[in-house]
């Protein structure tokens, strides 16, 4: 498949197929904000106990530590727009099976975790493939352009849109919003299946446990995105580290209620947004390295300050901010990799790259619990910030030695 990208006489215009894309990714992203609300709500009526709750979030994120290496190779050797259309219509019914039971007062926590999970799973494999795809659909010039408004889009359907409609379908009745998730994914398979095939060689391909070996090597052999990929590590268990007290803080140190919790998440989602809005813009004047590097700066400051804010409105302000700078770092880090890295081996080295980022999560919130338990619910955005400083020192001479070539 060539570029799919009509021109004018001035510059270059997103695709016809990357915009049925991008619908597909809006419809997916409401969906799934509605059910991240939903589930939760349907966790909470079948046990109070906190450990069991926890075991559908740990469950939806295990396959990213489990499968994202062969899922990589899955997607070097397959159709990877086939791959997209596929795993949405098998988590469009395991929603649909969600639905029915919760409908019927027939699932528990169980079933609800091996659910979660066999979503994770479908989410690994469209994750991967997805962000494969979009050089196959973009021109190169365009892909800062075209990841911001995939961010953008994301954020409005998961932050903004999908969770308060999931809330209040799961009023009117709890199967609701699962019967809505199942349909958006659905609707998005269909959209999905319509996009360009690109006509790939006819190759014989490695096993798999070769493929697998091939991505590692090839990540561990370029510099910059090595360094990315254990920051992006790092950050990600300083990230949760913060994130898994903030609620508390929100409420027990700032005494804040649901609603005012739900205000900073918003205030939050309203960054990420406005990031995803004007990334391009930002990267065309400062150039990608130096946006990625001011970005980590403020990311640091950032942290501190979070734990230490006096008032609400500093704390909302505060993660207004740090959802534009994380917006940033994942649209210009996303955009390198498209770059960069072989189509033929972007798959894999994606599924390395997210394995390594997200492989820490689950520890960092570990972390973040015995800190805010030893020193006080202030202590863990501090402490995230101090160490995510000293991991960007360490990182600093490779990002500048990159920025000068």
């Amino acid at each position: 498949m060539t570029q799919d990208m009509t021109q004018t006489d001035a510059e270059p215009r997103l695709s016809g197929a990357y915009w049925r894309l991008w619908w597909a990714t809006g419809i997916n992203s409401m969906g799934d904000g509605a059910f991240a609300a939903a589930v939760s709500l349907l966790a909470v009526t079948i046990t109070r106990d906190p450990r069991l709750v926890s075991v559908v979030s740990a469950a939806t994120y295990l396959p990213w530590l489990l499968l994202s290496l062969p899922v990589g190779a899955l997607v070097d050797r397959h159709d990877r727009i086939a791959l997209m259309w596929r795993t949405q219509a098998i988590q469009a019914v395991i929603v649909g099976v969600i639905a029915v039971l919760a409908a019927f007062g027939r699932i528990g926590i169980p079933v609800l975790a091996i659910m979660a999970f066999g979503l994770g799973a479908c989410a690994v494999v469209f994750a991967n493939a997805a962000q494969a795809v979009l050089p196959d659909i973009v021109a190169k010039p365009l892909l800062h352009k075209a990841n911001g408004h995939q961010q953008a889009i994301t954020t409005i359907g998961l932050q903004f849109a999908g969770p308060p409609l999931g809330s209040l379908l799961f009023a009117v009745a709890v199967a609701l919003p699962f019967g809505m998730d199942a349909g958006s994914f659905a609707l998005s398979a269909a959209l999905l299946a319509t996009l360009p095939r690109r006509t790939r060689r006819q190759v014989e391909h490695p096993p798999m446990r070769t493929a697998i070996a091939d991505g590692l090597r090839w990540l561990a052999r370029h510099r910059l995105l090595r360094t990315l990929a254990v920051l992006l590590g790092v950050n990600t268990f300083c990230w949760q580290l913060g994130n898994v007290t903030l609620v508390l803080l929100a409420t027990q140190t700032l005494h804040l209620d649901a609603r005012g919790y739900g205000l900073l998440l918003a205030g939050a989602a309203t960054g990420s947004l406005l990031g995803g809005l004007v990334s391009a813009r930002v990267v065309e004047k400062m150039g990608a390295l130096p946006t990625l590097l001011t970005a980590l700066a403020v990311n640091v400051v950032i942290f501190v300050g979070i734990g230490l804010s006096p008032n609400a409105i500093v704390l909302g302000a505060l993660l207004a901010v740090n959802g534009f700078v994380i917006t940033l770092w994942n649209i210009v880090t996303v955009s390198l990799r498209q770059q960069i890295v072989p189509s033929k081996m972007l798959g894999r080295v994606n599924s390395v790259y997210r394995m390594l980022g997200w492989g820490l999560i689950p520890l960092g919130a570990l972390a973040g619990g015995l800190v805010a338990h030893a020193f006080g619910l202030r202590a863990p955005y501090p402490v995230a910030g101090v160490l995510r400083g000293i991991a960007l020192l360490a990182a600093m001479p490779v990002l500048i030695r990159a920025m000068r070539d």
